[in-house]
C-alpha cells in the first residue's frame, strides 16, 4: 500500500455532492434504471453484442440477478437512455462489491446500441457513471487502494477510446480461448496424495467458494466472493454442476473448474459450447497437473454432453501461467478484451 492508501477513501476521493440525469433532447430521454427493467436491458445488451461480442450476450436471468442484489440500487446506481419512441438505446450500472478486503472496486458497465453510437450518449452516460462511482468511493471510510474499472473488447475500440477519453488507463489483457473437445487431449490422472475429482455437488459448495477466495487471493483485480454473489452465480439456470468439476483430498477442496451453457448463444458462435468459468487450485497444489487434470475430466465431460466446444477467458499475465495450461491442452486465441481502470 502506498501512503495515498492508507488516508480513508472519504477524504481522498473528490465526488459531487448530488447527481441530475443527463439533459433530454429532442432525440433522446434520460432516467434512472428500475429492477424490473431486465427485459428491456437484455434486449438492449443483445444489440449491443452484434458489435462488440458477437459469440455472446448477457442473459434474461444474468440481467436480472445484476438489478437485483442486495447491495445494488439501480435508481441510484443506474441510467437509462431511450430513443423519441421509447426504445432503449443505452445503459449503464455502476457497482461497487461489499467486504473488499485489499481493494476497493467499483465497476461501470453497460454501453450504447451501435446504431446510435458517435452522438455523444457514450460521453454523457460515461460521465455520469464516473461521478457516480466517485460517490460510492468517497461514502466509504475504509483506508485501502480502490480502482473504477471496466471492461472493453478490442474488436469495438470506440469503446476503450471513449474511456482514455474519461481517464481510464489499459490496465489488463484477457484472452478468449476456445478448444474443439473433440480434439482435445485425453484427461490426465490425477496428482498423487490421496486426490480425488468428482463432479460439483450442493454440498460442496461453501467449500468451493472458500477454495476459490484462496486460489484467487494473489489474481489481478480479485477479492473474495461473498455468500451471495456465489450463490446467484451457481443458482444461475446456466450453471452446469454435472459438467463442473471439484478436486478434494480428503474433505478439502483444492481445486475446481465451473461450468457454464447457455443454449442461446449457439446460433451465434454457430457450434454448441460450454463456458467454463472459474478454474482454480489453492497454493499447496500448484503447478502439479491438478488444473490440467480437472480440466482434462470436464472436456470428458463436455464430449459426452455432445458440446462441440469449450471456451474460457484468461488473464494473459495470471501468476499461475493459466496460458500456457490452456494452451497445452488444445485452446487457441480468438478475441481479447482490455481492462480499464483509474486508481484512486
Amino acid at each position: 500500500m502506498t501512503e495515498n492508501d492508507r488516508i480513508p477513501l472519504r477524504e481522498r476521493v473528490q465526488a459531487p455532492s448530488s447527481l441530475t440525469l443527463p439533459a433530454d433532447s429532442a432525440h433522446y430521454r434520460w432516467r434512472t434504471l428500475r429492477r424490473d427493467d431486465a427485459a428491456l436491458v437484455t434486449s438492449l445488451a443483445e444489440r449491443m453484442s452484434v458489435r462488440d461480442h458477437p459469440a455472446w450476450s448477457e442473459s434474461l436471468e444474468e440481467m436480472r440477478d445484476a438489478l437485483e442484489r442486495s447491495w445494488v440500487d439501480p435508481s441510484a446506481d443506474g441510467l437509462l437512455c431511450t430513443d423519441a419512441g421509447g426504445a432503449a438505446v443505452a445503459y449503464g450500472l455502476v457497482t461497487m462489491p461489499p467486504d473488499p478486503e485489499s481493494l476497493v472496486r467499483v465497476f461501470l458497465a453497460g454501453g450504447v446500441d451501435p446504431t446510435h453510437r458517435g452522438r455523444g450518449i457514450g460521453r454523457t452516460l460515461l460521465a455520469w457513471q464516473h461521478d457516480r462511482a466517485r460517490q460510492m468511493l468517497a461514502s466509504s471510510d475504509l483506508a485501502l487502494p480502490a480502482w473504477v474499472m471496466s471492461h472493453a473488447a478490442e474488436i469495438a475500440p470506440e469503446h476503450g477510446a471513449l474511456l482514455a477519453r474519461e481517464g481510464f488507463e489499459a490496465a489488463r489483457y484477457f484472452t478468449t480461448l476456445e478448444c474443439e473437445v473433440a480434439s482435445a487431449l485425453p484427461a490426465g490422472p490425477a496428482p498423487e496424495g490421496g486426490v480425488r475429482i468428482e463432479p460439483f455437488r450442493a454440498e460442496y459448495s461453501e467449500a468451493v467458494r472458500v477454495a476459490k477466495n484462496q486460489a484467487f487471493a494473489d489474481h489481478w483485480g480479485s477479492q473474495p466472493m461473498g455468500s451471495e454473489q456465489w450463490q446467484s452465480m451457481i443458482e444461475l439456470p446456466t450453471f452446469r454442476a454435472p459438467l463442473s468439476r471439484v478436486a478434494l483430498v480428503d474433505d478439502e477442496v483444492v481445486g475446481f473448474v465451473t461450468s457454464e451453457v447457455n443454449e442461446d448463444d449457439w446460433a451465434r458462435q454457430g457450434f454448441s459450447s460450454g463456458y467454463i468459468g472459474l478454474v482454480g487450485t489453492v497454493r499447496p497444489w500448484r503447478r502439479r497437473g491438478l488444473a490440467s487434470a480437472l480440466l482434462g475430466a470436464v472436456l470428458e465431460a463436455y464430449s459426452l454432453a455432445g458440446l462441440e466446444r469449450a471456451v474460457l477467458d484468461v488473464d494473459t499475465e495470471s501468476p499461475t501461467d493459466a496460458l500456457g495450461v490452456y494452451t497445452a491442452l488444445g485452446f487457441t486465441p480468438t478475441t481479447r478484451d482490455v481492462a480499464y481502470r483509474i486508481v484512486y
